[in-house]
């Protein structure tokens, strides 16, 4: 190979500098380095490219090596035991415990403690045998952070045999809740007194406790933040007072049914911490209005002349329930006015003595809020739906009951549903309402959808709005179908697009028992965003429902309309059930009446 001609040249074409230098010569010499010779004497002289032009055939074939396959390789038997750890975090409770019946190794793996950090058994506490919950427990013991016990009865026996193994391994626990548990006295102390960084403790329906248990968590949780003693019978304010005492980190506290809220020491002492967010003390027939005055004021506070307010810090509640305390008026009620600015939940079901001037000054004085429940106020009128509707909180509310206060219609509800543009569900049922809330909701919620311009190209909606109208003497079917007739609707975009563009949000509605098949399966098929055959099931409805009010008049023709209403009838129960098979309905007859 060559890389130069043997009479290669360089030569000056220039011609100005040729006439200018006649002497100088007209060719320059190649290098002695590249001159013509043989391979070999090129090649010496740049060793360098002596390596890159061998000879191809004097290269040496090289053969690859032949990865040999391992026999009978186990993948599940040499992975690392993390990994296996790792991939049975993916599967809930109940389908590791199906898997722990495959096989030895898989059984032991099973019930490794590091799958076990939280065990919460809420999902299949009836499906889980009490040996099986022992063995989790006493083998993830140190590793359980969270343990849910959650309806374990068949533990009852077993916690007087083995509790002293569970309790001795389980010292780690943050989370702890043993509600409706038949487990004794002294399993819970073990419990209590070897895990002092407990956090949130729930001891819901333990008839067996009493203020002993309050005393050792006192005593040895000084981390607490959630405590739930609802419905414990034993259990009174004397015992709940030393929780406050030396858990300064209580932010909620659920006292469902527990004797002694007309112990103002315990109030006061709750007034002087100031650090609950929630409380839960529902049917306390023993809170009355001197009780509640002083867990929100105070004993004996400043009061400002000029508004006539007490002045005391603000308080720190954000939910409160008063569910079924009877025996609170307007007069405690008014206490919360301008002193809960944080509140956000607040319920005061079954509190038949409260009228609208109870709630007058906290919806003044509570942006925030976002779930109100009033239900069964036989003395509240339309005027308190109405301050609602002006009130700040109208733009953040989200829940509203009013269930069974009969003394409510569309006065009041017709300026909830324009100016609450947030509301999620409403609880309606038992009251005076009429259609024209039904089709208000639907107007509003269409406008919602519309608001949004960009709309869902989809199909599919979610749920927006859930509405409960049952046993309203004054909803028919018209508004019903209202809803209806705008769930399964679909726009246009002005001077955009030509493509449909589908609702984003939806009503769900739980009305009449009648009607609420037909609504039901026309709002499974606006989810799965089959609005065409919702729409026709909307329209053979209406078509029946229309029929057979004609069927029920009187005169000329009643034969014939009778008969119109029960083909319309068989008309919409194919169209309810999947529609007509073949283009043919089904035969349908009116049984046997023989038997």
């Amino acid at each position: 190979m060559r890389f130069f001609s043997p009479i290669s040249r360089i030569r000056i074409v220039d011609e100005e500098i040729t006439k200018s230098r006649v002497i100088s010569p007209t060719s320059v010499p190649v290098p002695v380095g590249f001159r013509y010779g043989s391979m070999g004497a090129t090649l010496a002289s740049a060793p360098q490219i002596h390596e890159n032009f061998q000879d191809y055939f004097s290269i040496p074939v090289v053969t690859p090596k032949v990865r040999q396959r391992r026999l009978n390789f186990d993948f599940w038997g040499e992975m690392p035991n993390e990994i296996k750890v790792q991939i049975f975090q993916y599967l809930l409770p109940k389908e590791i415990i199906r898997c722990s019946s495959v096989s030895r190794t898989w059984h032991k793996m099973c019930f490794d403690g590091q799958l076990w950090i939280k065990l919460d058994t809420s999902g299949f506490y009836t499906d889980i045998t009490s040996e099986s919950l022992v063995k989790i427990m006493t083998g993830a013991g140190p590793f359980v952070r969270d343990l849910n016990l959650r309806g374990c009865v068949q533990m009852r026996e077993r916690w007087q045999m083995d509790s002293q193994k569970i309790t001795d391994v389980c010292r780690n626990l943050e989370y702890f809740s043993i509600e409706d548990c038949r487990i004794d006295r002294t399993t819970v102390h073990c419990f209590l007194l070897r895990n002092p960084r407990l956090v949130h403790i729930n001891l819901s329906r333990l008839s067996t406790l009493n203020n002993s248990a309050m005393k050792i968590i006192a005593q040895g949780c000084p981390q607490l933040e959630h405590l739930n003693v609802s419905w414990c019978q034993n259990i009174d304010t004397k015992g709940l007072q030393k929780i406050v005492e030396s858990c300064p980190k209580l932010k909620e506290l659920w006292a469902d049914e527990i004797k002694g809220f007309n112990n103002h020491e315990f109030l006061l002492e709750l007034f002087n911490r100031n650090t609950l967010e929630k409380l839960f003390v529902s049917h306390c027939v023993d809170l009355d209005d001197g009780s509640l005055e002083v867990l929100m004021h105070g004993k004996e506070p400043e009061i400002d002349l000029l508004t006539g307010r007490t002045v005391v810090p603000p308080r720190n509640f954000r939910h409160l329930s008063f569910d079924r305390c009877s025996a609170l008026t307007d007069q405690s009620l008014k206490t919360l006015a301008y002193n809960v600015p944080r509140l956000v939940g607040l319920q005061i079901d079954q509190c038949a003595k409260l009228t609208d001037d109870a709630l007058t000054g906290i919806l003044e004085s509570t942006p925030s809020l976002t779930h109100l429940n009033m239900e069964e106020l036989d003395k509240v009128t339309n005027l308190t739906l109405q301050n609602i509707a002006k009130a700040p909180c109208a733009k953040s509310l989200e829940h509203l009951s009013i269930s069974y206060c009969e003394n409510l219609g569309d006065t009041g509800m017709l300026p909830i549903i324009r100016n609450c543009r947030k509301l999620k569900s409403i609880m309606m049922d038992n009251t005076r309402i009429s259609d024209l809330v039904l089709t208000e909701a639907a107007a509003q919620l269409r406008h919602r959808n519309r608001k949004r311009m960009v709309g869902n190209a989809s199909g599919k909606p979610e749920i927006g709005l859930k509405m409960v109208v049952y046993d309203c003497q004054n909803v028919n079917w018209t508004g019903v179908r209202e809803v209806l007739s705008r769930n399964a609707e679909f726009y246009r975009l002005p001077h955009e697009s030509t493509a449909p563009t589908y609702p984003c949000e939806i009503i769900s509605l739980k009305c009449f028992y009648g009607y609420q098949p037909t609504v039901e399966e026309h709002t499974k098929r606006v989810l799965r965003g089959d609005l065409a055959r919702a729409s026709m099931l909307e329209r053979k409805w209406a078509e029946y429902m229309v029929a057979t009010e004609e069927a029920g008049a009187q005169g000329v023709g009643q034969r014939r309309r009778r008969r119109r209403a029960r083909d319309a009838a068989m008309v919409h129960a194919d169209e309810e059930e999947g529609g007509a098979r073949g283009g043919r309905r089904r035969a349908r007859s009116g049984g046997c009446v023989v038997m």
